[in-house]
């Protein structure tokens, strides 16, 4: 009888423990975040006219083709399949590359880029004027997107959905902020926009001087990480340049071998690359 209170009262406590847990509202799809991941390093990077699933499609084909190519040189099927597999990350690693570079060139623009419009609506203009002017007075790397939105809100007239398009082609944070900052004051009104520009801009111009100094110091530790993962598949490549080191690696031990190594590649390569990038900000405001 003891036993059987001790475990209702246990049974009691953990639900009443768990009732304090808030459910999460929407569960996304683990491949609903990569799509959706995906598609934002696409825009970020540039790339307007390639989705997911294309580059997808593209990074297994690469792979495929260099795993047959492997094979034929190195007269290995398990080596060719092992570079065809470092290959098909390569689209990846461009996309988010240039979608990384595009971040830090636009995190650079922005404080100017909200001077600009602050000026604009201290000066008396309208809000889809005063973001429209970016597209030609503001600065470089924001530009297309501003002039867009200016072709958009000339075209429908409708400032709401031409905000959500601007959103969709920067997806950035920032860009996100702003956006709903404005669509709120454009809604329903409010005179303090301009000092909330103001203070964003400092903010911003903090934000990006402090992660230049901090993304210079730890860029040892990228660096790296990129030379300790290409460092042992470099001694593979060369030694599988002789016929009859490659044929050992198509033996039970040899796959063996590859595997553990290119596990153990990747799971130190992504504890290095934790270490030693910075946190992205994510988007919050969709």
């Amino acid at each position: 009888m003891g036993t059987v209170l001790g475990l209702m009262l246990g049974a009691g406590a953990f639900l009443v423990w768990w009732s304090t847990w808030a459910a999460d509202a929407v569960r996304v799809p683990t491949i609903g975040r990569w799509s959706r991941s995906l598609r934002d390093d696409l825009h970020q990077a540039g790339i307007h006219g390639v989705a997911p699933h294309t580059l997808a499609g593209t990074a297994a084909l690469l792979g495929v083709a260099v795993a047959v190519i492997g094979g034929a040189v190195t007269g290995s099927f398990v080596i060719g399949a092992c570079f065809g597999a470092l290959a098909s990350r390569g689209p990846f690693a461009l996309v988010r590359g240039r979608a990384r570079a595009r971040r830090g060139r636009m995190r650079e623009s922005w404080p100017e880029a909200v001077d600009s419009l602050s000026s604009g609506i201290r000066a008396g203009l309208a809000l889809p004027e005063a973001l429209s002017q970016l597209g030609e007075r503001g600065p470089m790397e924001l530009r297309d997107a501003f002039a867009a939105f200016g072709r958009d809100f000339r075209a429908s007239g409708r400032f709401s959905e031409s905000l959500d398009e601007l959103k969709a082609r920067l997806a950035d944070p920032v860009a996100d902020r702003i956006v709903e900052a404005l669509r709120l004051t454009r809604e329903v009104g409010g005179t303090d926009i301009g000092h909330l520009l103001r203070t964003l801009s400092e903010l911003l111009r903090e934000d990006a001087r402090t992660r230049g100094e901090l993304e210079a110091r730890q860029s040892w530790t990228v660096n790296a990480a990129r030379l300790a993962v290409a460092a042992p598949w470099a001694v593979l490549l060369m030694l599988a340049s002789q016929p009859q080191n490659a044929r050992a690696y198509d033996s039970g031990v040899g796959v063996t071998i590859l595997v553990a190594g290119g596990g153990a590649t990747v799971i130190a390569y992504r504890v290095m690359m934790r270490i030693g990038r910075l946190p992205q900000e994510q988007r919050v405001m969709r």
